[in-house]
């Protein structure tokens, strides 16, 4: 395994400037990055309080549901230590993981909690946060397999309730197996497959839920980290959340107004945060009939559904919270608030996706009184096995350019060299002789009247139809030729720029698992990585 880190480009304002520790945007975080700010962040929880009998609870009983190891039970008995902390970041259940970043993710949080345990020498846990309160079931619902040289979706099709939480939908299992069964067809069999699809089918056969399968999966690749898992919408969680609930309630209007203040200003200034905010957000969702409905907040002091679904009063929603906070789930402003009141996080971890909307959290956590914790942008990495290095070296392509490109600009060179003489200039030059030598024609045409000289132009217009249609059929004929290279091309740019962006925000790591067995993560783990760096070349 070779690791090299290199330089991304064309990313959003936002994260360029994060990275590069910019005053104009580091002013709405409350850390940076560095070391010290660790060590002040940690002295700044210290004044914290937490629930950590309660949690550590609630987290054992999750955990063993879902038949956790050993590494991940003792890791969750550590955070009793009143010194330890945790490196949190989440995502939602996605099928079979989901996209790679998703495991990326996983193993930038393992890694930078080990960092800080060693700089800070006390307890650093790392949790994932399974954002199973998300309803968006389309998001999650397929994954992405090569099939010969084009890219192929196989979606699970499943009917749900619209607004369905991901954690309330049961799983069908048979239409599951008989999909897992097609995925496996078209991957090519190795010494893993075996004992891969085995894993996957025992996962699905103890799991109830979707985000039971995701967990009981992410353990199986994640055996010895002591990563501890949270369901976001377990009611197990839930019970933790009756009193943060009722103070993200008595506090909505300075939290809505302070986060759309800032995300106008971040607008003033340039900076794009995919982010659709109103004063009157209330950051919250109601259960109505197993759909999430988004509540609002009116001048009256009432809360409604978005589409005036429901109406509460302020007192009615504080005893909901207090007697049913299993009625309750928090949106994309809340659930980082909540992720803080109930865990001593150390720092987060966040795509630049993340990253962008929590520009706009300030105000929200100093609106409780609390810092909003250091933001470390994940490991970014795009894996390249040897079949498609071997295809780069032969065609000499430069992996950072198909990264950054693809491969269109160099397959149409590589083409054009090989047509000789060369058929798109041959079919313009005799374009142009052609309407030289009818322009006498069409000049008469016209001083008969306009009816003829539109005759004449079209005229023309079908001399070069057909002479684009002849340079096609060599063009084809040529292609034809060159079809296995041709192909070549395109099987390195769907692994490595798929639909035009990075290979991990569209492969699933069941490739790459089916290739390299589990083990890969293991030593990916093990190897030294910056968190300066934004993004690396893994070649396995």
């Amino acid at each position: 395994m070779q690791i090299n880190p290199i330089q991304l480009k064309n990313q959003n304002n936002i994260i360029n400037n994060y990275r590069a520790k910019d005053e104009n945007i580091m002013q709405y975080f409350d850390y940076g990055v560095s070391a010290k700010n660790m060590k002040k962040r940690f002295d700044d929880l210290r004044n914290q309080s937490f629930e950590r009998l309660e949690l550590t609870k609630a987290l054992i009983q999750l955990n063993q549901n879902w038949d956790a190891p050993p590494s991940t039970l003792g890791n969750i008995e550590r955070l009793n230590d009143k010194n330890s902390v945790v490196v949190l970041g989440g995502q939602q259940a996605g099928l079979l993981t989901g996209p790679m970043y998703t495991v990326n993710k996983i193993i930038s949080i393992i890694k930078y909690a080990k960092q800080q345990e060693e700089h800070l020498q006390v307890p650093v846990i790392p949790v994932f946060w399974i954002a199973g309160e998300d309803h968006d079931f389309d998001e999650i619902n397929h994954i992405y397999m090569p099939s010969g040289d084009q890219m192929k979706k196989h979606v699970f099709p499943r009917h749900t309730i619209d607004k369905m939480p991901v954690s309330d939908i049961s799983i069908q299992k048979d239409k599951l197996y008989k999909w897992l069964k097609n995925i496996f067809v078209h991957l090519q069999e190795t010494q893993y497959t075996k004992d891969l699809y085995q894993t996957i089918n025992d996962c699905l056969e103890q799991s109830d839920s979707y985000v039971d399968f995701f967990a009981r999966l992410i353990f199986s690749l994640f055996q010895d980290e002591g990563l501890v898992l949270v369901d976001s919408g377990s009611e197990v969680v839930r019970r933790l959340e009756n009193d943060h609930f009722t103070t993200l309630i008595h506090k909505q209007a300075e939290i809505s107004t302070g986060v759309y203040g800032v995300w106008q200003d971040l607008k003033r200034c340039g900076y794009a945060v995919d982010l659709d905010l109103q004063p009157n957000n209330g950051h919250l969702y109601f259960y109505i009939n197993n759909e999430r409905i988004l509540l609002n907040r009116t001048d009256s002091g009432y809360w409604i559904g978005k589409n005036d679904e429901i109406k509460l009063s302020t007192e009615e929603l504080i005893e909901i919270a207090q007697n049913s906070p299993d009625r309750l789930s928090n949106n994309v402003i809340s659930r980082p608030l909540m992720q803080e009141l109930l865990f001593p996080t150390l720092a987060f971890i966040g795509g630049p996706g993340e990253i962008s909307y929590w520009s706009t959290l300030k105000p929200a956590f100093n609106t409780l009184e609390l810092k909003m914790p250091p933001v470390i942008p994940r490991l970014s990495m795009t894996y390249v096995d040897s079949y498609t290095f071997k295809l780069t070296e032969k065609y000499n392509l430069k992996l950072e350019e198909i990264i950054h490109k693809g491969v269109k600009e160099q397959k149409d060179h590589w083409l054009n060299e090989k047509i000789e003489p060369p058929v798109e200039e041959i079919t313009m030059e005799i374009k142009n002789k052609i309407e030289a030598v009818h322009k006498p024609l069409r000049d008469i045409a016209h001083q008969l009247g306009d009816d003829l000289g539109s005759i004449g132009e079209k005229n023309l217009y079908f001399l070069h139809e057909n002479i684009d249609f002849l340079e096609k059929r060599i063009l084809n004929k040529i292609k034809a030729q060159y079809k296995q290279e041709l192909s070549e091309f395109n099987k390195v740019n769907i692994m490595l720029h798929p639909f035009g962006g990075l290979q991990e925000r569209v492969w699933n790591p069941l490739l790459f698992f089916n290739q390299f067995g589990k083990q890969f993560i293991k030593e990916l783990l093990s190897r030294p990585m910056s968190f300066d760096e934004n993004h690396f070349l893994i070649n396995l």
